[in-house]
């Protein structure tokens, strides 16, 4: 199965944004004749595997490489360094060119910025003495289709950077990405933000419009109908619980990167002492497509079913004569096998780790957690001792940890949104709840109600979760109008001209998890539901990937 995700059901074109990335490098690299070494940072060439197949590079006679502090072995005489702008890499770069030339190698250099390039990082080339050397570039990658419905923007330490650092960059990166989504497929009429980086991304995105408009006159109605923003920061629970829909717990057990998992190839049944292989995980894979976004207890009882089914079909095949389309049928039925062996091999290995009295008693902890209790921070350092003081402060900072001064609007919030849903039905849900068994995403029930009556209604509730909040109408962008000037943000969304569904944009600043996206799933397929959703996000994460970010070793 393809490593690149399959597009063509996607309810927006994202397959055109795919290939217009395609194009964007293969012209990087042909304009630069002859043969060439590509040098990638290690994360971006993640990213790129969603984008361009490896074969394909190297059809252009490229070398690949993963940049890193050794310098780079090649006989090339053209490097080309594919990297993100971060300043560290700088250093690597300079450190490469150096021991180039106290060898007496003759190379050309060619370094293109992902997405675009930064002064700070020139700097630090001419202070190495090598800018001069250097023919520098940009590769315009703001935006990488992880799925039919899943945007990444690829930016892994956005949450930090805002809510630690004060970097604020990383909201010029979202906007930007949007934006350009915008010039493809028309601007949203109507933005919907909640969080401090979230109304500034929306301000942001309206500065953009003004000063580099997008001509929306080309379409009748904008694919995309609305935006909604939210930041982490409003919701910091979610993230922290375990997830237990089947893709949520491959990524809180096994850790999903650039959609696939590596584990050792005896977990998948192939025989090879202490070898690893990457299992694929997208909406490629039909089963996979079918069963990802299930309660975990209820995947299991699936995979049976379709096993004992296969192996009554293979029982008839072998006893019973058979016409030319019942042969066909099951020949069609015996294609899959390889998706079911591999789902089946999955599910087990996941059963070693929900089955463990550790994993029932933290379910127990968190399920206490969300019935609101608190905890004294000397006891937490006392515990996990205070060479841990400055990841708590960086906790902190991020609104992971609170000191509680007063008393916690959490019981209101939870009461208010129905956010704990007793007796929940994971094998028939009929509420969002399922994704956590009987704990609805807060996040999500935002979006709920953003989708079906505005925030208008709830807006007393929004204003006891952090940060700020905005609903406007975008037209003529000379004014915008103001959250409480706004009309009609609650009426019915247009359909496209060609009957589907309108599309509505759920932007996460600082990251979701693969359980709010189940959720989103399930929400876009209710009866009644007048919109398909696009999920974008800074990055997919889980409770681990969200708190590491974070963490920071004093002495």
């Amino acid at each position: 199965m393809a490593q690149i995700p399959n597009l063509d059901n996607s309810p927006l074109n994202l397959k055109s944004l795919r290939e217009q990335s395609q194009r964007d490098l293969v012209k990087i690299l042909k304009d630069i004749r002859g043969k060439k070494c590509l040098v990638i940072e290690p994360k971006l060439g993640g990213s790129l595997s969603s984008i361009i197949q490896t074969s394909l590079l190297k059809e252009y006679g490229i070398e690949l490489r993963h940049l890193s502090a050794e310098p780079v072995q090649t006989d090339c005489t053209k490097v080309v360094y594919l990297v993100p702008s971060h300043r560290d890499l700088m250093k690597f770069i300079s450190s490469h060119v150096h021991n180039d030339i106290s060898k007496g190698l003759q190379r050309e250099y060619y370094i293109y910025f992902v997405p675009r390039r930064e002064i700070q990082c020139e700097r630090i080339l001419e202070e190495e003495k090598v800018h001069h050397l250097m023919t520098i570039g940009e590769y315009p990658l703001y935006v990488v289709p992880l799925d039919e419905d899943i945007l990444s923007f690829e930016l892994d330490l956005a949450y930090k950077e805002c809510q630690v650092d004060g970097d604020t960059g990383s909201l010029w990166h979202i906007a930007k990405a949007i934006h350009k989504l915008e010039s493809s497929f028309g601007v949203i009429p109507n933005v919907r933000a909640k969080g401090k980086s979230s109304v500034l991304v929306a301000d942001i995105l309206n500065r953009m419009q003004i000063e580099e408009p997008v001509n929306s006159f080309d379409m009748a109605v904008p694919e995309i109908n609305t935006l909604i923003l939210i930041d982490r920061e409003v919701d910091m629970v979610t993230p922290m619980c375990s997830q237990l829909t089947y893709e949520g717990l491959l990524d809180e057990f096994l850790r999903i990167n650039n959609g696939s998992v590596e584990l050792d190839a005896s977990i998948m049944g192939v025989q090879q002492e202490g070898k690893k292989m990457k299992v694929p995980l997208n909406s490629s894979d039909k089963l996979f497509k079918e069963i990802r976004d299930l309660n975990f207890e209820v995947v299991v009882q699936v995979l049976r079913q379709k096993a004992t089914s296969m192996k009554q079909d293979y029982t008839e095949m072998t006893t019973t004569n058979q016409t030319v389309s019942e042969l066909k049928d099951f020949v069609k039925k015996l294609n899959s096998l390889p998706e079911m062996t591999r789902h089946i091999n999955l599910a087990q290995h996941l059963s070693t780790f929900t089955s463990k009295p550790s994993f029932l008693a933290r379910l127990d902890m968190e399920h206490t957690i969300i019935e609101a209790s608190s905890y004294d921070r000397r006891e937490l350092l006392h515990s996990y001792g205070f060479e841990h003081m400055a990841t708590l402060n960086n906790l902190e900072k991020a609104g992971l940890f609170k000191k509680q001064e007063s008393k916690s609007n959490w019981l209101t919030v939870k009461r208010a949104l129905q956010l704990v849903v007793e007796d929940t039905d994971t094998a028939n849900p009929n509420d969002i709840a399922y994704v956590f068994s009987g704990y609805a995403p807060l996040s999500i029930r935002l979006v709920q109600h953003a989708v079906r009556s505005g925030w208008r209604p709830m807006e007393e509730i929004l204003k006891l979760l952090p940060g700020p909040h905005t609903e406007t109408r975008r037209g003529g962008f000379a004014s915008s109008p103001s959250f409480d000037t706004l009309q009609g943000a609650s009426s019915g969304i247009d359909k496209i001209a060609d009957g589907r569904r309108s599309l509505v944009l759920v932007v996460f600043v600082g990251g979701v998890t693969f359980a709010e996206i189940s959720a989103l799933r399930f929400l876009s397929a209710q009866e009644g539901m007048a919109y398909d959703l696009i999920i974008g996000t800074t990055k997919i994460v889980n409770g681990h990937t969200l708190a590491e970010t974070f963490f920071q070793t004093v002495g």
